[in-house]
C-alpha cells in the first residue's frame, strides 16, 4: 500500500508507549495496533486529530505517501 503510517516513529521520538497514546486519544490497542502496522483501510479526521494533538504533530508526519513500484510501471 503506498500510503505509510510512521506511528512508530513517532511514538519513539515522544518516548510514548502505545497503551499511553491508546489512553490518551480514547481508542483500543487493537485500533491503534492495526494503524500502526500500516493495515487500517481508514482513518477518520476525529482520530487523526486527537492522535496528532497527543503526539504534537501534524498529519504529515504521521502518514506518507510511497508510490508503489507496479502502479509506476504501469504509468511509465
Amino acid at each position: 500500500m503506498p500510503i505509510l503510517v510512521n506511528l512508530d516513529l513517532l511514538l519513539v521520538k515522544r518516548k510514548m508507549s502505545l497503551t499511553e497514546l491508546s489512553e490518551r486519544v480514547n481508542l483500543t490497542m487493537s485500533n491503534l495496533s492495526i494503524l500502526k502496522q500500516g493495515k487500517a483501510k481508514a482513518i477518520r479526521f476525529s482520530t487523526l486529530e486527537a492522535i496528532c494533538r497527543a503526539l504534537d504533530c501534524k498529519p504529515g508526519d504521521l502518514l506518507d505517501y510511497e508510490p508503489d513500484t507496479e502502479e509506476l510501471k504501469k504509468v511509465g
